[in-house]
C-alpha cells in the first residue's frame, strides 16, 4: 500500500513537465536528432535541469487552494492562478513562463470581472490543454471524498468541469478532465494491469458521458480510447502530441499502455515532441499513481526545483485527504 497518493500523483506531473520543458515545441523530427535520455536542461527556455512550467505551477496553486482550505472555492483558486500571472508565485523562479494564451484570457477575464463562472473560455477555439494539464488535485480530492461516501459520480464530474472551466469551459474539454478522473479514480481502486485499469475508468467514463449528455458530438472525438487494445497498435505517426486537449490525453494513454514503467513511458512521450511538458506532465500524473515515487529515478528528483516545497504541499493535501490505492504495480 503507498504512504502519499498525492505526492506519487503530483511529483509524476512535476517530473514529467521538468522532461519535457527543455524541448517544448520542437517538432518529432527535431526531437529525434537529440532524443531526451534524462533530466536535462536549457534547450527552448533555457533554464537548469529540473526547471518546470505552467502545467506544474497551476497543478500546484490548486493543490495550495484545496490544501490549506480543505475544500474546492473556484475564487481562491482564481486568485492563486493571478498570484501566478502577477506575481511569479507557484513558479521554480519567481516569475511565470510558457504561459498559454486560453489560460492568460481567462486570468485576465477574472480579474476584471471577478465572476469565475464567466472567465474559461467556451468557443471550440479554446480547446487547449491548458485545463486538463493541471486538473490531478481535483481529480484526487474527488476520489478521496467518494472513498468516504457522499460524493456522486455526478457531483464528482460536476466539481472536475467547474474547475477546469476556470480556463477552458468547452464540453471537449470538459470531457477530456471527466475521462482523466474516471481514470484516475479506477488507478486508485482497481487491482491488474495498468490497461486494464485504464480501460475500466475509460469505460466508467464513457458510459457516464453517453447517459447524461444529450448531444454526443464531442465524446465521439475520444472514441479512439474505447479500445485500449486496438489503440495500442496505433502506430506512432497517428498519434498527435500538440496542444489540443484530444491529442494530448490519446498521446498519454498511448504512451502509458506502450510501457512497462515510469521512466519509459515518461521518456516516450516527451519523445513525440510538440507540447512536450504539457503531454508528460498528463502521463505522468498517471504514472505516479500507478508506479509510485518510488519509481521517479533518484537522478531525475534530485534536480527537480523546489522539490521539498512540492512534497510539503502533497503531504499537506494527504493530510487532508488521505487515499490510499489497490494493488500498486509489480516490482521488476
Amino acid at each position: 500500500m503507498k504512504n502519499n497518493i498525492w505526492l506519487d500523483a503530483v511529483m509524476g506531473v512535476v517530473t514529467g513537465d521538468a522532461l519535457g520543458c527543455p524541448v517544448q515545441f520542437e517538432s518529432r523530427d527535431q526531437v529525434a536528432q537529440h532524443p531526451v535520455a534524462g533530466m536535462r536542461g536549457y534547450g527552448t527556455f533555457n533554464l537548469p535541469a529540473g526547471s518546470w512550467t505552467d502545467d506544474s505551477s497551476l497543478t500546484l496553486a490548486l493543490l495550495e487552494s484545496l490544501a490549506r482550505l480543505g475544500s474546492v472555492d473556484p475564487d481562491d483558486i482564481m486568485n492563486n492562478f493571478m498570484r501566478w500571472l502577477y506575481d511569479g508565485e507557484f513558479t521554480p523562479y519567481g516569475y511565470a513562463y510558457d504561459i498559454g494564451r486560453g489560460t492568460m484570457q481567462a486570468i485576465r477575464r477574472y480579474k476584471a470581472c471577478r465572476k469565475y463562472r464567466s472567465c474559461g473560455g467556451t468557443g471550440e477555439s479554446n480547446n487547449g490543454n491548458g485545463s486538463l494539464m493541471r486538473i490531478m488535485p481535483i481529480c484526487l480530492y474527488c476520489a478521496a471524498a467518494q472513498k468516504k461516501g457522499g460524493l456522486s459520480d455526478a457531483d464528482a464530474v460536476e466539481l472536475v468541469h467547474m474547475t477546469g472551466s476556470l480556463t477552458h469551459a468547452h464540453i471537449c474539454a470538459n470531457i477530456a478532465c471527466g475521462l482523466y478522473f474516471f481514470m484516475t479514480r479506477a488507478l486508485l481502486n482497481g487491482e491488474g494491469t495498468l490497461r486494464g485499469r485504464l480501460s475500466k475508468g475509460l469505460n466508467e467514463g464513457f458510459a457516464y458521458y453517453e447517459k447524461t449528455l444529450s448531444d454526443h458530438e464531442f465524446l465521439h472525438l475520444y472514441d479512439r480510447l474505447r479500445d485500449l487494445d486496438a489503440f495500442a497498435a496505433t502506430p506512432s505517426e497517428e498519434i498527435r502530441s500538440g496542444g489540443y486537449v484530444l491529442h494530448t490525453l490519446e498521446a498519454a494513454v498511448w504512451t502509458l499502455i506502450a510501457t512497462e514503467s515510469l521512466e519509459d513511458a515518461l521518456l516516450r512521450v516527451v519523445n513525440l515532441g510538440a507540447d512536450t511538458d504539457s503531454t508528460a506532465a498528463v502521463a505522468g500524473g498517471l504514472a505516479g499513481i500507478y508506479y509510485g515515487y518510488g519509481a521517479i529515478p533518484p537522478e531525475w528528483l534530485e534536480k527537480i526545483k523546489r522539490r521539498d516545497w512540492i512534497e510539503s504541499l502533497a503531504e499537506a493535501a494527504n493530510q487532508r485527504f488521505p487515499l490510499t490505492a489497490g494493488e500498486s504495480a509489480p516490482e521488476k
